[in-house]
């Protein structure tokens, strides 16, 4: 059987960081949009102040996850690249750097390989609302 590759981007509207969204809907629409039954898809946000990752998407957890992100790399320290461009986001590249930047989610089946409690989000780090695109490309047979 000769796999299926399939791109696409997926646009979400974010609030200034730290915002999360969830993207699990659109990213199960596109695996089934591609028809693949078992492979992957790897997804990437664009840009250097947002990143990907998982959790359980209940206000708790989001609200705890974002407490986290700010005590690892706070608002109102002295970053470099505030020095150097005075644009007060220096927080929001170094919080997007330690979350990162993709992820990769297997496919079996159909169905993305996610937990009971499992979501995928995008987070904005930035200081300002950020369009943010997350390239996919989903890969299988």
């Amino acid at each position: 059987m000769k796999p299926t590759i399939f791109s696409g981007i997926i646009e979400k509207s974010l609030k200034t960081g730290p915002d999360i969204q969830d993207l699990t809907h659109e990213i199960a629409g596109l695996v089934r949009h591609c028809g693949i039954s078992n492979g992957m898809v790897q997804m990437n946000v664009i840009g250097s102040t947002g990143s990907l990752t998982t959790i359980e998407f209940e206000p708790g957890v989001v609200e705890d996850l974002k407490d986290a992100i700010e005590r690892l790399a706070p608002k109102g320290m002295v970053y470099r690249h505030e020095l150097a461009w005075h644009d007060g986001n220096g927080h929001s590249h170094v919080q997007a750097a330690l979350l990162g930047p993709s992820l990769a989610i297997a496919v079996q089946e159909g169905r993305l390989m996610l937990g009971a409690w499992q979501q995928i989000v995008v987070i904005n780090h930035d200081n300002k609302p950020r369009n943010r695109k997350i390239a996919c490309t989903v890969i299988g047979v």
